[in-house]
């Protein structure tokens, strides 16, 4: 790792700590400001980094792309008339992040690990998360079960690929996920957003390291 691509992380750090003051103070201009802009050098210090794959970190700066348009939707204040595009935006930021896991490489052993994690989370917290949905929004049962397939997908993804800075970003981004669905449709606590925010972000700049490491 150069020291430019280590300054534009560390400057990602710091700007995804403010961002995580704001969220637990509640302090929305802050937020609004830091939330984009922590994805924002988290891209730029990707585009830096002299990735193993080339085309695994194209792939990886769509994702980043598409999530941080799905941080926009999710941070507006009618968020419950933009969840369904937030959705979408991180459903096609893991359908970017899939290939570009995959062409870091491919651990027949660990994709059979990482299956059998997913498929313990699905039966588990995911059939809790889809049942919740389905009795407060029913009709967003439908696009929440996709998406969740589709970050299952990712998560076996990371697995496959041997990268274990990989596999941490993923079960983070899977995690923070499933405290997203289970603080709004079944259970709301009250350190919930801070701990949403705290373990994207860091799974986030983890799936960025794997380009590297």
């Amino acid at each position: 790792m150069t020291g430019f691509v280590f300054l534009l992380l560390t400057i990602t750090a710091a700007v995804a700590v403010f961002d995580w003051a704001a969220v637990h103070v509640k302090l929305k201009p802050l937020e609004y400001v830091a939330k984009p802009l922590t994805m924002i050098t988290l891209m730029a210090a990707v585009l830096a980094m002299e990735p193993t794959s080339t085309s695994s970190r194209s792939c990886f700066l769509v994702a980043l792309l598409f999530c941080l348009i799905g941080d926009v939707f999710l941070m507006l204040p009618d968020r419950e008339r933009f969840f369904v595009f937030g959705l979408g935006s991180f459903l096609i930021g893991h359908l970017a992040y899939i290939p570009g896991l995959l062409l870091l490489g491919f651990e027949g052993r660990l994709f059979i690990v990482g299956a059998l994690v997913v498929a313990g989370f699905v039966v588990t917290i995911g059939r809790r998360v889809v049942n919740g949905v389905r009795e407060a929004e029913p009709k967003l049962a439908p696009p929440v079960t996709v998406y969740m397939g589709v970050i299952s997908v990712m998560v076996v993804s990371a697995f496959a690929s041997g990268h274990t800075i990989a596999i941490a970003g993923a079960l983070l981004f899977y995690v923070s996920d499933a405290l997203i669905a289970w603080n709004t449709f079944i259970e709301e606590h009250h350190w919930g957003r801070l701990a949403i925010i705290v373990t994207y972000h860091v799974g986030q700049i983890a799936l960025a390291l794997s380009l590297v490491y």
